[in-house]
């Protein structure tokens, strides 16, 4: 397994660190030790998310497992997240159905796709709308929350807008 691999699964290894961290904070929207292990470990994973394929394409260590496991750990991280979001009454739930229901999708495009032997990398919509969204995730959870809020509702929209493009931009698996 080369260096991506690795960090991508390292960053599906700290899913479950994440949500030992929520459960055993007493106050989740207190910044408190907890939260700072918490906020620290899901920083780390979004990083490694970053890190991963710029190791990728920079040294030309793209695969074919990297480009169907990174996905499929930066939508296990955003969907916890989302998850301990809507517990903590934080986010509406259509948004996270909105969230979930497009990565359910994108997901099954992938799965015909593979099945064709077509590998679909994720697109730059696609990676701006991960990005924005655990931008706004952490903010939310060191308790800036108006201003991640906002990048939210922006992250929905980038959520809804690349699920389009990207059903546009793979319309041919479907014939």
């Amino acid at each position: 397994m080369n260096i991506p691999n690795t960090l991508t699964a390292i960053r599906v290894l700290l899913l479950p660190l994440l949500l030992v961290f929520y459960l055993l904070n007493p106050e989740p929207e207190a910044l408190n030790l907890w939260t700072y292990l918490f906020v620290g470990t899901f920083v780390f994973a979004s990083f490694t998310d970053f890190l991963d394929g710029f190791i990728a394409r920079k040294y030309d260590m793209v695969t074919t497992v990297g480009k169907f496991l990174d996905p499929l750990a930066d939508k296990l991280l955003v969907l916890l997240a989302l998850l301990i979001l809507q517990e903590m009454t934080l986010v509406p739930l259509w948004s996270v159905f909105l969230i979930v229901a497009r990565e359910f999708m994108v997901t099954g495009v992938r799965l015909l796709a593979v099945q064709k032997g077509i590998v679909i990398a994720a697109g730059q919509l696609g990676k701006a709308k991960t990005f924005v969204t655990l931008v706004a995730m952490t903010l939310i959870f060191i308790t800036i929350v108006d201003i991640g809020l906002i990048l939210y509702y922006v992250a929905v929209v980038l959520t809804v807008v690349s699920g389009i493009e990207y059903f546009v931009k793979n319309r041919q698996i479907f014939q």
